[in-house]
Parts: structure tokens; sequence; C-alpha cells
């Protein structure tokens, strides 16, 4: 049986409900925000998967960071979002969010603990 994946999981799920968003915000013509939260919100699971075949551990937490920092700038642009008016309001998406930076505060940390009982 295979092992399930639950980063990958969640940030597929969150690509899937960012592209129903970017949707919604180029219907209200909001097109460059739109355009902004679709690659750095799609591009998190994207750096998920390409880690998930990285040649080292190095390899695999640098991978991890760069989609830690896409995180970062999709929570920028759905907190801009939402503190403006006209901007149609999305509130589950800043938790999703959330869940997923915190799957990768501890997979790093445990990588980072098991690459160095390794060299040790």
């Amino acid at each position: 049986m295979e092992k399930k994946n639950i980063i990958l999981d969640k940030s597929l799920e969150f690509a899937l409900e960012i592209i129903k968003y970017s949707e919604l915000l180029e219907e209200h013509k909001k097109y460059v925000i739109a355009r902004q939260i679709l690659k750095s919100g799609t591009s998190i699971g994207a750096n998920i998967s390409e880690a998930q075949s990285s040649e080292s551990k190095a390899d695999f937490i640098h991978k991890l960071k760069i989609a830690a920092k896409e995180a970062q700038e999709t929570e920028y642009w759905l907190m801009l979002c939402n503190k403006l008016n006209c901007y149609p309001p999305n509130h589950l998406l800043p938790i999703k969010l959330e869940e997923i930076q915190k799957l990768f505060s501890s997979i790093i940390s445990s990588a980072k603990k098991n690459s160095s009982n390794i060299s040790s």
C-alpha cells in the first residue's frame, strides 16, 4: 500500500482552490492579482512535487524552502484581497495555507535534523 503524502495532497487541494479563486477574481476584472495568486499559489505544489524526486537531502530541503517562499508570497496576495473591500473575500484559503506552512516547518526541521544525524 502506498504511503499518503499529506503535504502533497494538501498542496494539490490548495492549488485547485487557488485556481477557482483566481477565476473569481478575473470575473471581477482583478486580472493582475488573479495572475499573481495563480502563479504563486500553484507553484507551492509544483515545488513540493519536484522535491519528491530530489537528488539529495540538501536538494529536498532547498526545494521545500522554495515552496515555503511561494506560500509566503501567496499569503501576502490573499491578505491584500481580504483587506480590500472591492475584492471578493476568501477566508478559507489563508487557513488552508497556514496548515501547509506548518507542515513545511515540521518537514524542513525533521529533514535538517535527520541530515545532521547522518553527518555526525
